[in-house]
């Protein structure tokens, strides 16, 4: 086998530090713990509520990863209704459980990138929607609908008091434009230097340092091009 091929298939060095991850763990595992405390002490109507095991998916978004854009408050809410919505057509429209998921998935995910909220966990809900068909069809569209809202916005209100008690983290995540410093004219970055960089930052990045130096070497890339293509338009002109 080749060896960069077999190389791709190991774990990748994670720029996250031992704490941070225990601190991830423990944030995620009290959010499920508090979900199901919420759900069941919430007042009953004609059906109990129950917790969705997407919610536990989007535990590892919320709480490991809380500054990725699958994370932010829009493709949480967004991504779970949208792919509920998808997943209640296919058990109203599609009677072969086989199809019926194919198709639930798969529309969950176009919608959910059409409108800008991409978020895993929520085809898992659409999944399970199909797969407890006979539950939630008995239960009617206002029960589904119910449990789904409800699950998601205590999730969502979790996120933002457990993530913003932690230090180094921002939640939901602000998107500030930074201009950086020019390079000088013979500096260059090495992987070396992105470590550095990394190993400097004290909130949660969710890149790898081999993403990071393919995105400078692409930027390096397109500003040389730019650079060149500015020079013989400016040459043409004169």
């Amino acid at each position: 086998m080749d060896m960069p091929l077999l190389r791709s298939f190991m774990p990748h060095p994670s720029p996250v530090g031992l704490a941070e991850k225990f601190r991830s763990g423990i944030a995620g595992g009290g959010a499920i713990l508090l979900l199901a405390l919420a759900l069941h002490h919430l007042p009953l109507g004609d059906y109990p509520l129950v917790m969705l095991g997407s919610m536990a998916a989007s535990a590892v978004l919320l709480f490991a990863v809380p500054h990725s854009p699958l994370a932010q408050p829009w493709n949480l809410v967004g991504g779970h209704l949208i792919s509920a919505l998808a997943g209640w057509v296919c058990i109203l429209f599609i009677h072969d459980p086989f199809i019926a998921a194919g198709v639930a998935v798969g529309a969950a995910i176009f919608l959910m990138h059409y409108f800008n909220c991409l978020h895993p966990p929520g085809a898992a809900t659409a999944l399970t929607l199909v797969l407890s068909s006979a539950q939630f069809q008995h239960s009617g569209w206002h029960w589904t609908l119910l449990v789904v809202t409800i699950n998601t916005i205590i999730s969502l209100l979790l996120a933002l008091l457990i993530n913003n008690m932690l230090p180094g983290r921002r939640y939901p995540l602000q998107q500030v434009v930074q201009t950086p410093p020019r390079p000088g004219p013979f500096i260059t970055l090495e992987q070396r230097d992105l470590e550095s960089a990394l190993a400097q930052m004290k909130d949660v990045i969710d890149v790898s340092e081999e993403d990071l130096a393919k995105i400078y070497g692409l930027a390096l890339r397109h500003a040389q091009e730019r650079i060149e293509a500015e020079n013989t338009a400016s040459g043409s002109v004169r």
